[in-house]
């Protein structure tokens, strides 16, 4: 079947959505209502054309209509039925997946119902640790349920690719207008600033600062940076500030996205839009491309010529899908020593787990093991995908003796057909079956039976306990059979 046979559903739920009849969609396409019908049915092909149309209609962008949306939403919906809540009511991979290309509407419904369900899960165990302490004689701070902020501002993210045109051309105009060059963005930002906008910026000791990095004083007209800041990162910082100050239109109109549901979502947005701002300032697109290119995404060397942290380049390369002018489709993840991913985004198809943990064989996680090196990963994944990976811890700047020390790991990987373009790639037979490490999404998905790390069994796959038998892992006896249901293709 031809892949635009698949998008007949789609049509139908956005015309439902609309609350547009079949003959009034068929008007505005040009169509007859008849073969309207028989596209929602998947019974003809949705032609370019009318995708255009229908972009226009619904004021869309075409990758609404990319196999990658249905997947992402499959990929969710996998993981919220592989909830131990689910146990027992067999259900397969092909069942959530037609739900999810069939009734998207639906899909998002049930994603909605068991985020609603995770929050209510906290808030109960709040609860219950504020009555122990309090029965202890302690006392606690209550904490309000998450209504999931950075997962609404993920989402929008991904629904744009990474990828902010607007963001993109006012960065260069202001880095035009500052007369920036790759060897000094804050100077010239500075006094582009005070010049043009009236607003001076100082750097200031740690006393003043009272703990901050970044301070904007509105009714003293004044930016006050940190002198714990490193000059690349004061840089950053500035540049950042400068969105949120001189780009406040445009920050807003993207955070007035209806994915945006609440204040906070739409905070963290503006915040999250001014940060690719300044990654965009300080590596303006094409010399950055171009560069990338010329250095094989040499991530370190980048670093050094466009005065950039190691996570500043690494996010940055994400962000460059400018149609006819693309780099490579990277994914993108920073997680904490608890295994906590604290950003993360695909271009390369490969899916990170929203409810649960990550799998321990990313290479992301061992690279807290052999901190400021760079580890490389050849990966697989159960249904056959392979990346190529590399990962790095980063340590932020030191706020003297006392303070405590903050570590990340960044993992940056593109699929494997691209990985020939990277420089961590020389040397390694990359066809060698033996060098690819089996990973998965997270355990409860995965149906690799062999693995030592599994931390809990897969859906698909009931608990066996054999007294007399070890496997590989408590999870894993000698005596297991090839697991299906949801893992399964």
């Amino acid at each position: 079947m031809d892949e635009s046979h698949g998008l007949g559903t789609k049509v139908r739920a956005l015309r439902r959505r609309g609350k547009l009849s079949q003959v009034e969609l068929a008007q505005r396409l040009a169509i007859s209502p008849s073969y309207l019908n028989l596209i929602e049915h998947n019974r003809r092909p949705l032609t370019a054309a009318l995708l255009i149309k229908l972009a226009q209609v619904f004021e869309l962008d075409l990758r609404t209509f990319a196999a990658d949306h249905d997947e992402r939403l499959a990929s969710d919906l996998l993981e919220v039925f592989a909830d131990p809540l689910f146990d027992g009511h067999e259900l397969t991979g092909p069942d959530v997946r037609e739900v999810a290309q069939s009734q998207p509407a639906v899909a998002r419904a049930v994603l909605s119902l068991y985020q609603a369900l995770q929050q209510s899960r906290e808030s109960l165990d709040s609860l219950a640790a504020r009555v122990s302490l309090e029965l202890e004689g302690g006392e606690f701070a209550a904490v309000p349920a998450s209504r999931l902020p950075s997962e609404e501002v993920t989402e929008l993210i991904s629904r744009h690719g990474n990828h902010f045109p607007e963001l993109e051309e006012a960065a260069e105009r202001i880095r035009g207008d500052a007369r920036i060059t790759e060897d000094d963005v804050f100077g010239p930002l500075g006094r582009w600033l005070t010049r043009a906008h009236g607003i001076d910026v100082q750097v200031e000791t740690v006393e003043v600062m009272r703990g901050a990095l970044r301070r904007y004083e509105p009714e003293r007209r004044r930016v006050l940076l940190s002198e714990l800041l490193a000059p690349r990162s004061r840089a950053f910082q500035l540049a950042l500030q400068v969105g949120l100050l001189v780009e406040r239109e445009v920050l807003e109109r993207i955070a007035g996205a209806h994915v945006l549901t609440t204040d906070e979502s739409r905070a963290l947005s503006r915040v999250a839009m001014a940060n690719y701002f300044g990654g965009a300032l300080m590596m303006p697109y094409t010399p950055f491309l171009n560069a990338a290119r010329a250095l094989r995404y040499d991530v370190e060397l980048l670093g050094h010529r466009f005065r950039s942290s190691f996570e500043q380049v690494a996010h940055r390369l994400t962000t460059l899908q400018r149609p006819g002018e693309r780099g490579i489709p990277f994914h993108f993840l920073r997680v904490d020593i608890g295994g906590n991913i604290s950003k993360r985004f695909s271009a390369s198809g490969i899916r990170f787990a929203r409810f649960s943990g990550a799998c321990p064989r990313w290479n992301v996680h061992a690279a807290f093991l052999t901190p400021g090196r760079i580890r490389v990963q050849v990966s697989e994944m159960p249904e056959g995908e392979r990346y190529f990976c590399i990962a790095r811890s980063v340590e932020k700047g030191s706020a003297g003796y006392h303070a405590i020390h903050t570590v990340h790991a960044v993992g940056l990987g593109c699929s494997l057909e691209h990985a020939a373009e990277l420089v961590y790639a020389d040397g390694i037979d990359l066809s060698n079956r033996q060098a690819i490490v089996p990973v998965g999404v997270t355990c409860r998905l995965c149906p690799r039976m062999d693995c030592a790390q599994r931390a809990v069994p897969p859906l698909a796959h009931p608990l066996e306990v054999d007294e007399n038998v070890r496997g590989a892992s408590f999870y894993a006896p000698l005596t297991a059979r090839p697991a299906l249901g949801l893992a399964g293709k």
